[in-house]
């Protein structure tokens, strides 16, 4: 079975100093390669009295390879190692963002226009007229990132405080990506109706709400109650980001097999907050045929779920045929398989029993359910959730450009027909001439993909009846960025 190759996630920066003779250098970079390392940058930081010091940054796959990468360094005779860096890390100190004015404080003048005594008619204003908030405040292109870190990445449960740097890593790319500004809110309970009760006590300063890292069920309860005590949207993005962009790789595999969404056979492997949200973006799509698996097998009508609402509604609303048997045998000649699971789920035998032209989507991350090595020749398209193998289910493709595009129409709420168009959008940047296995999901750094999911998401926002207002975010509205994409790239 394959592994992890080394990854920028795990590198190491050792800064050595060794004789400055012919022959340490290739040394090293050999003691380097012999420990499974990858050199990615190699910089001179000084040379004096015969000595060379240069920084090597070296890729690893693990904590514990970067290690053993460093310690075989050491151990090339006449190298001194001086520190061992860690770069992301170093990323993080002092956190990823940070709060900047828009307008000056340089004088008397603008200290009485932006704060007393001019803000108070400012106010009054939003006072008389509530819906001046969204022109008068920074409301409309605002979202909070919430957490209660139960359900951080691959961590699990680590709690409000240790959730944070994901939550700052998010807003980073909702303003890189999609020119919205984002705040990470991490919250000290894991009580739902808490919870529930301080978004509601927050909304008003946001635009919209990006629920993330809450476990399930909770995670449930939480974002559909949210969605109807508040008039802002709600988007749980562990769930529904990862749908989306699940979808608009579909669409475009389907493209290269020729095989038809109400035709498919899909295996899901994984009922929780992921899975349950692909397999509703994929019913609405089309799919009529989803088989749901936990790990004790098919979520049947045949189970008792014991109050799993999420189970019993997967029970309910897919899996026409009642199939009651194990993953093993629920890929037999299925179309799809969509693992959500965990890493190793299947065997290479049995996706081999899969349909021919088969799609696998192996999201586990880190390790995937399979690896794409691993993978039998019936497999025609390959995605997973990394980003060193192509087609990357990445979530970053679909919320920067969604909350954009909810933001400028001012949308009450995040409905279906909006995250099918999102997908499409997606799906759309690639055009078909230019789909292939290699190629289903755009990169996360092309432009047009955030600029054509804000265009679609309000448009059908609009269609919808869920949008507030019908105009178009423009530079002297307050986000340049959206705008200056605009323009280039239309």
């Amino acid at each position: 079975m394959a592994g992890p190759a080394p990854g920028v996630a795990y590198s190491i920066t050792v800064r050595a100093e060794y004789p400055n003779t012919p022959g340490m250098l290739g040394r090293i970079t050999s003691a380097i390669g012999e420990a499974g390392g990858d050199a990615s940058a190699i910089d001179v930081v000084s040379t004096s009295s015969g000595l060379m010091v240069r920084d090597f940054t070296i890729n690893a796959r693990s904590i514990e390879h970067g290690e053993e990468v460093a310690k075989a360094v050491a151990a090339v005779e006449d190298v001194t190692i001086r520190t061992v860096s860690d770069p992301t890390f170093l990323l993080h100190l002092g956190g990823k963002i940070e709060m900047r004015s828009k307008v000056p404080a340089n004088t008397r003048d603008d200290m009485s226009k932006a704060y007393t005594p001019g803000v108070g008619r400012v106010c009054m204003a939003i006072h008389n007229d509530p819906e001046a908030v969204w022109t008068l405040t920074g409301k409309g292109h605002t979202v909070a990132v919430v957490s209660d870190g139960s359900a951080v990445l691959g961590l699990g449960n680590i709690g409000a405080a240790a959730s944070l740097p994901v939550m700052e890593g998010k807003a980073l790319l909702f303003k890189e990506f999609g020119g919205v500004d984002a705040w990470p809110i991490v919250v000290d309970t894991q009580d739902t109706e808490e919870i529930i009760e301080l978004v509601k006590a927050i909304a008003p300063g946001f635009g919209g709400i990006n629920l993330e890292d809450i476990s399930a069920p909770r995670c449930f309860e939480i974002e559909e109650r949210l969605r109807k005590e508040l008039d802002i949207p709600v988007f749980h993005d562990d769930q529904h980001g990862t749908a989306v962009v699940v979808l608009a790789g579909l669409i475009n595999a389907l493209k290269l097999t020729g095989k038809r969404p109400q035709d498919l056979k899909v295996a899901v492997a994984g009922a929780g907050a992921s899975g349950t949200a692909c397999t509703k973006i994929m019913l609405s799509y089309g799919v009529r045929n989803i088989v749901g698996f936990d790990r004790q097998g098919a979520l049947s009508r045949q189970r008792d779920y014991e109050g799993n609402t999420m189970k019993e509604w997967f029970a309910k609303n897919t899996n026409p045929d009642d199939f009651g048997g194990s993953l093993e045998e629920g890929l037999k000649d299925a179309d799809v398989f969509l693992g959500l699971a965990g890493p190793g789920l299947v065997t290479p035998e049995q996706v081999a029993t899969m349909t021919d032209d088969a799609i696998v989507f192996a999201l586990s991350n880190p390790d995937p359910e399979i690896w794409p090595e691993d993978v039998p020749s019936n497999v025609r398209v390959m995605a997973t959730g990394r980003t060193d193998y192509p087609n990357q289910v990445n979530n970053s493709l679909c919320f920067p450009g969604l909350f954009a595009g909810v933001l400028d129409v001012r949308a009450r709420e995040i409905n279906d027909e909006m995250k099918i168009a999102a997908a499409q959008a997606i799906a759309d940047v690639i055009p078909d001439n230019a789909v292939s296995e290699d190629f289903i999901i755009p990169s996360v750094f092309d432009e047009r993909v955030a600029l054509n999911v804000a265009e679609a998401v309000a448009e059908k926002a609009q269609e919808t009846e869920v949008a507030r207002r019908r105009r178009r975010r423009t530079a002297d509205e307050g986000d340049a960025t959206y705008a200056t994409r605009r323009l280039t790239l239309t």
